[in-house]
């Protein structure tokens, strides 16, 4: 287990073993998009009637489909990878009420994450955890937040878990959220 300082937030913080990369994947279906919309755009003038449902709708359909092809291309183009294993991460974020306070400000700082505990995460609350974990459950990174009118504080330092430790992350967090 490392720790960062409590005033980095996990999703703004960095740690060595993770990184950036592009998925190829989003990649090809983002340009795949951006062909067919400029193919489905290009339709429309080889059309004999320019002012036709058809190629109004295929007009339409091609900007679109060019338009969110672009938008994938620059933000959604890139995923975040536990280095070691090769794994995507997700970023989440469950919320419990100011009950369990105690209890998950123990869990998070001794790295200790019960599967037995019994709390249940909410649709929001006074009390976020945001968590990053490794599909393969061999990496994560865990805050605890509290809120205080206006803005969640961070209430420890960003704690990062590898192996064993991620994977007792990952099994709280499936006994803990909402069904």
């Amino acid at each position: 287990m490392t720790t960062q300082a409590i005033d980095a937030t996990i999703f703004a913080s960095s740690h060595p073993d993770i990184a950036k990369r592009t998925s190829i994947s989003s990649l090809i279906i983002s340009c795949l998009m951006l062909l067919a919309g400029i193919l489905a755009f290009a339709a429309t003038f080889e059309m004999e009637d320019h002012s036709s449902t058809l190629s109004m709708g295929l007009m339409v359909l091609g900007s679109g489909l060019f338009l969110v092809g672009i938008f994938r291309i620059f933000w959604k183009s890139k995923e975040v990878v536990y280095v070691p294993t090769g794994s995507i991460t997700r970023e989440q974020s469950l919320y419990f009420d100011l009950k369990h306070m105690d209890v998950l400000r123990a869990m998070v700082k001794s790295g200790t994450f019960s599967p037995d505990a019994t709390m249940k995460s909410e649709n929001s609350g006074n009390i976020r955890l945001d968590i990053i974990l490794s599909e393969d459950k061999k990496f994560a990174a865990v805050q605890l937040f509290q809120f205080v009118p206006y803005t969640y504080n961070p209430v420890t330092s960003v704690q990062y878990f590898t192996n064993g430790e991620a994977a007792s992350v990952a099994a709280f967090l499936a006994k803990s959220k909402i069904r």
